[in-house]
Order: structure tokens, then C-alpha cells, then sequence
């Protein structure tokens, strides 16, 4: 890392790195569970959750790659094991073993909704001591707040189906 962008950093590096880290686990556990779910996605409106699930596989793999890069401008090092993904993860990971377009938009909800908590904490932390890291994460945390949001109103539309058929 360069040394004037260290010094813009207002807080413990190291700690902050682990937090990161910790993101980039979340990240890739993350894309891998919404690109296998659209791979074996189920039941009726699959074709829409199907253009959903890989729609958030892509902008999670992104996330990863600007975590990543603010990981190793403080000077650190991403995960580079990927076992190791699943001993820091935030928000763990739900396999897609039940296909059905129920089940997987409630587990990526939920999966959206601790990410939400985990970048909130993250840019309380970041706020007026360190712009840069702030910044991705901002830029992060919309897209989740976005992705939970597009995952209820599939949810709520296949309710209303399901309701429709009854």
C-alpha cells in the first residue's frame, strides 16, 4: 500500500483487513450459491428467478473483485483457499440442495439480508476514517439492499400465484 493512502486510513488496518476478509468470504460463498441455485432452479416463474439468481451471481462475483482489490491496497492478502471461505464467513452458505423456486428465494433473502447487516456495520466503522473503503462499500451495500428487495417481489409474486391457484 502507498503510504499516503495508508495515512488516510483513520483505523486499526489490521482490523479492518479481517473485516474485509471476512466480506470476501461472504462474496464468493455468496456467487457460488446463487450461480449453482440458477443451475438447478425448479417449480413455476423459473425462468424469471433463473434471470434473477444470475444476475446477483455476477454483481456478487464483482463485489468480490472490489474487495479484493481495497484488500490488497491496505496491504493484505484476499483469501486465497477457499475452505477458508466457509471458517470466516458472516453469513454462511445455504446449499441449493431443496431446487425449488421457494425455497432458494428465501434462502438468498436471508442470505441478502446478513449482508445488509455485515456492510452496515462496515460503513458505520469506515464513515469519516477512511473514504476509499467507504466508498466500495457503499457502492456494495446498494446492490444488496437492491438484490433482497428484487428477491421479495419474486417471492411475493410466486406467493400470489400460489394464491391464485388455490
Amino acid at each position: 500500500m502507498g503510504s499516503k493512502g495508508r495515512e488516510i486510513v483513520g483505523l486499526d488496518v489490521d482490523e479492518l483487513l479481517v473485516l474485509l476478509r471476512k466480506a470476501f468470504a461472504d462474496e464468493w460463498l455468496a456467487y457460488y450459491q446463487y450461480w449453482l441455485g440458477a443451475k438447478v432452479c425448479k417449480g413455476p416463474m423459473k425462468e424469471a428467478v433463473i434471470t434473477e439468481l444470475e444476475l446477483h451471481a455476477t454483481e456478487e462475483l464483482n463485489h468480490s473483485l472490489l474487495l479484493s482489490n481495497r484488500i490488497i491496497q491496505l496491504g493484505g492478502t484476499p483469501i486465497t483457499n477457499p475452505q477458508d471461505w466457509f471458517k470466516l464467513t458472516n453469513c454462511g452458505y445455504d446449499a441449493p440442495d431443496d431446487p425449488f423456486v421457494k425455497t432458494l428465494l428465501i434462502q438468498n433473502i436471508k442470505g441478502e439480508q446478513c449482508a445488509i447487516g455485515t456492510y452496515k456495520k462496515l460503513l458505520d466503522l469506515t464513515r469519516d476514517k477512511d473514504p476509499v473503503t467507504y466508498n466500495i462499500i457503499l457502492t456494495i451495500i446498494e446492490q444488496e439492499v437492491e438484490h433482497e428487495e428484487d428477491l421479495q417481489a419474486l417471492l411475493e409474486d410466486f406467493e400470489l400465484m400460489a394464491r391464485a391457484f388455490k
